[in-house]
């Protein structure tokens, strides 16, 4: 926005100039209020400095759009401060599937089952997380593959909330071999089966292994972990379920 032109002489000023001044002098004031907001939201009403809703794929750099690449500025895979053991060097892939939008989530070792929501890149390049209010839902990459298409599939969840545990608390928990469902609304479920469970600093985090295509069609689930530091209000890790399809069926 043009910075206003200078008043001249009392007598020279008319209701228009009057009317561009005072907009740029609310216009400050507005900001501030919304920062005001984003702030009260992002605290929340406890007393105790209980964790706020993460931002679970916030931290991340988003994936870029139909095929998750990373940016290029990303930096190179970082050795992951947590990791599960290694799976089979060449797990057995099912064929891809066709696009068909994600329906509902189960992952029986955790005892998650979920309905989806989209996602979409933020105003801020960054992927959006799910609504903070409802605790038992997850959310997926709408601009990326589909579970099942060919490609990584982002799906990200939330840990915690300000009312409590989140669908993905136990995510964490998951081991190799351990399968996620996911129905489609093909009428198709795709299962995956989980090759590792890794933790990453929020600052290294590995956006070209991540979010890189695929040749097969793969699964990332993704949420915060760590430590919660209270003065960035956010949790410094991210956990990363690596998985892989193994089989389709009609549902």
């Amino acid at each position: 926005m043009a910075a206003p032109q200078s008043p001249g002489s009392p007598s020279s000023r008319n209701a228009s100039d009057t009317v561009t001044l005072g907009r740029a002098l609310l216009w400050p004031a507005a900001v501030a209020g919304l920062g005001m907001l984003l702030i009260y939201n992002s605290i929340g009403p406890s007393a105790d400095d209980k964790p706020p809703a993460p931002l679970v794929a916030a931290a991340p750099a988003a994936p870029a759009p139909a095929a998750p690449a990373a940016p290029a500025s990303s930096p190179a895979a970082a050795v992951p401060r947590q990791a599960s053991p290694s799976p089979s060097p060449s797990p057995t892939t099912a064929p891809a599937l066709a696009r068909s939008v994600p329906k509902r989530l189960k992952i029986p070792a955790i005892a998650v089952d979920a309905p989806f929501t989209p996602l979409s890149i933020g105003a801020s390049g960054r992927l959006d997380a799910p609504p903070p209010n409802d605790k038992n839902l997850v959310g997926w990459f709408q601009g990326g593959v589909t579970p099942g298409e060919r490609g990584a599939s982002i799906v990200a969840g939330h840990v915690d909330t300000l009312t409590g545990p989140a669908v993905f608390l136990q995510l964490r928990f998951l081991r190799p071999g351990s399968t996620v469902d996911i129905t489609r609304t093909d009428g198709t479920v795709a299962t995956f089966k989980v090759d590792t469970v890794e933790t990453f600093s929020k600052a290294k985090f590995p956006d070209k292994r991540v979010y890189a295509d695929t040749p097969d069609a793969q699964l990332r689930l993704i949420t915060c972990g760590g430590t919660y530091d209270k003065k960035a209000k956010d949790y410094v890790d991210n956990v990363v379920v690596f998985a892989h399809l193994d089989s389709a069926k009609k549902g």
